[in-house]
């Protein structure tokens, strides 16, 4: 057996593999997601969240300023929430609503039990403008809306004036 053994010849030449460009289904798909993670700069949910500005505050309850000639008028929806949840402060000018919201459910029947509950607190603030009579400030609370009246002071009605604009 030992006479089948062939010599091989052993070369120092040293061969290189072609460089094969090689392209595989998924590859297409890793540089889109790349791509789409490379979108996700600095600032990108910044610009993204000022595109949204409500979809995101869930937090905060929607509130509605209005003047009139006498006062302003702030309304604020807050719904499921009771008056003795609800806290309202003025200090410095700035007008802040405070409330929590707990809420349970619980359902036993023969083959099932629900239990859920809900809880959460929210703070609102506004700074309010000049001419605000805070001594006479009055709130109310009906049906899940805030009603804040905010009285102006004799001298903001004064002050008031409608000035003419001329034709050119």
């Amino acid at each position: 057996m030992a006479d089948l053994a062939r010599k091989l010849s052993v070369g120092t030449e040293k061969k290189t593999a072609p460089a094969i460009a090689r392209w595989t289904p998924l590859e297409g798909l890793r540089s889109e997601i790349d791509r789409v993670f490379n979108d996700f700069t600095p600032g990108f949910f910044d610009r993204t969240l000022a595109r949204f500005p409500n979809a995101f505050t869930r937090d905060v309850p929607a509130v509605d300023f209005v003047e009139s000639d006498k006062a302003y008028e702030l309304t604020a929806e807050l719904p499921g929430i009771d008056a003795k949840e609800l806290e309202l402060t003025l200090a410095n000018g700035i007008l802040t609503v405070k409330g929590e919201k707990q809420e349970s459910k619980e359902e036993k029947e023969k083959e099932y039990y629900l239990s859920e509950r809900r809880y959460g607190s929210f703070q609102r603030s506004l700074q309010l403008p000049d001419g605000v009579d805070a001594e006479k400030i009055d709130a109310s609370f009906a049906n899940g809306v805030l009603k804040v009246v905010l009285p102006k002071t004799p001298s903001a009605k004064k002050n008031d004036r409608k000035i003419a604009i001329k034709a050119a």
